[in-house]
């Protein structure tokens, strides 16, 4: 969908080849990001894999083996060109740069709680009805509206070609543990990898792209 909306064409049979594992992390949609001309900078609180999440169902059979290779794509990030800023971003934040109309985001979430923000929406709330533990999913944040408050977001486990959500439950949905708070923020603007633009948020947050 980020490739689609900067007019880049690739399939999706190549990316999953170029990807290289089914246990997708968002350090690895980076490194996939890293092969085409798009401008980004990667958010998340925790630097490497959490080893406290094998506890969780969803990381429970993966986590052992995603170690070692999380780890060393984090230790070698920097050198391959991708600049990790190791802090959350507000909710606030993301709405201010999607409103500027040149970024879009990849937000890690929970799905079930994202997912309940839309009771009618059956076929994803009874998927995850039975299953109120932690459920990992990506979504693309690409509208933001002001009076109403909600985000509009891609997302392949809804139903519906459009979707909005609150706020409040994206905030939710994106800041629950599991998520590490990762989110990548995404230039809409073809760039030169020399080149790349920064952004000013507030005093503490620089945004290098």
């Amino acid at each position: 969908m980020v490739l689609k909306s900067l007019r880049i064409t690739c399939d999706f049979e190549v990316l999953s080849e170029l990807c290289c594992t089914t246990s997708i992390w968002t350090v690895d949609l980076a490194y996939l990001l890293l092969r085409f001309p798009v401008s980004f900078s990667f958010f998340t609180v925790t630097v490497g894999a959490n080893p406290n999440y094998s506890g969780e169902t969803f990381y429970k059979e993966q986590l052992p083996n995603d170690l070692g290779r999380v780890d060393m794509l984090f230790q070698k990030a920097r050198e391959a060109g991708i600049n990790i800023n190791c802090s959350s971003i507000s909710g606030e934040e993301i709405s201010v740069l999607i409103l500027s109309g040149k970024y879009i985001a990849i937000a890690l979430v929970d799905q079930y709680k994202l997912s309940q923000s839309w009771p009618e929406n059956l076929s994803v709330s009874s998927l995850f009805a039975s299953n109120s533990g932690y459920t990992g999913h990506y979504v693309v944040i690409c509208g933001y509206d002001t009076d109403a408050d909600e985000f509009e977001i891609r997302d392949p486990a809804s139903s519906r070609k459009h979707e909005r959500v609150s706020s409040k439950c994206l905030e939710e949905a994106r800041k629950c543990f599991g998520t590490d708070e990762d989110l990548l923020l995404i230039s809409l603007e073809k760039s030169e990898k020399q080149n790349s633009p920064s952004v000013q948020l507030h005093p503490d947050v620089n945004i290098h792209l």
